[in-house]
């Protein structure tokens, strides 16, 4: 685990952002869509535990660039000791409960199986990182996130589980099973004033979204899309970024799905 960054923006300068004061959880925040959104959620004022499973290097040298505070941690969401690891070094590092945890780590299966050809193997491990995984951080932040206001959940689905492509069986169904979670989590934890939303992006150029397609494929659906273009991992972090804020706090049980109008 990385210790906290030295930098720090002054009380006068964190006073006007809206996560001032608060800790954010996010996981697969090493890269891709989920270290913009640790970024994202900087630029705001909050203070970072950044999960990661195994990119080490890129997760310390983000910890090191983030203002405020930052601590980067390895760990394996499918594992309930890797999970409660997350919470307790935001309670350690920055003397207090999480208020904000963004479930961000996926996994996909490179070679697009259909149905029909998708082993057990590859249907195991999608669902253990992508509904096991946010099934036992979203409980966790169910037991251990601030009470009374500014409490976020965020889990990051896919548009895939409204578009139903082909070669997605089983990484769909992973997802579709966090928006129903997500769904029953918000109407459970309102009372405490804790929102749990999910947001679900397109086809975003990143290292997921590449892993085995061919340049053929790639453009099929860059130009398949009303924009004509990939979404961008900046199309992604504010949406999820706003969620986080008090300004969001009557969105609550919501599928934004961010995609540029392909679903």
């Amino acid at each position: 685990m990385a210790t906290p960054s030295a930098q720090a923006p002054t009380p006068a300068a964190t006073a006007t952002l809206p996560l001032a004061g608060r800790v954010a959880i996010v996981t697969g925040a090493s890269r891709g869509i989920g270290r913009a959104i640790a970024t994202q959620l900087a630029s705001l004022g909050a203070s970072l535990v950044i999960g990661y499973a195994s990119s080490s290097s890129l997760a310390d040298a983000l910890a090191a660039e983030l203002i405020p505070r930052a601590v980067a941690v390895r760990a394996d969401v499918s594992s309930e000791a890797g999970v409660r690891a997350l919470f307790d070094a935001a309670e350690s590092a920055f003397h207090g409960p999480a208020h904000i945890l963004v479930a961000c780590a996926g996994l996909g299966i490179g070679t697009y199986p259909s149905l029909a050809t998708t082993s057990t193997l590859d249907f195991d491990a999608v669902f253990s990182v992508n509904t096991r995984g946010a099934f036992l951080c979203i409980r966790e932040a169910a037991n251990r996130l601030a009470r009374g206001g500014g409490g976020r959940i965020v889990a990051v689905s896919s548009t895939l589980a409204a578009t139903l492509l082909p070669g997605y069986a089983a990484y769909a169904a992973s997802k579709a099973a966090v928006e129903a979670m997500v769904r029953v989590a918000a109407k459970e934890l309102g009372g405490a004033r804790v929102t749990v939303n999910c947001v679900a992006p397109g086809p975003v150029a990143t290292e997921l979204f590449f892993e085995g397609k061919s340049e053929e494929a790639v453009e099929r659906f860059r130009k398949g899309h009303p924009m004509g273009r990939l979404g961008e991992v900046q199309d992604i972090a504010p949406v999820v970024g706003f969620l986080c804020t008090d300004a969001a706090e009557w969105v609550n049980g919501q599928v934004i799905r961010v995609n540029g109008g392909i679903a």
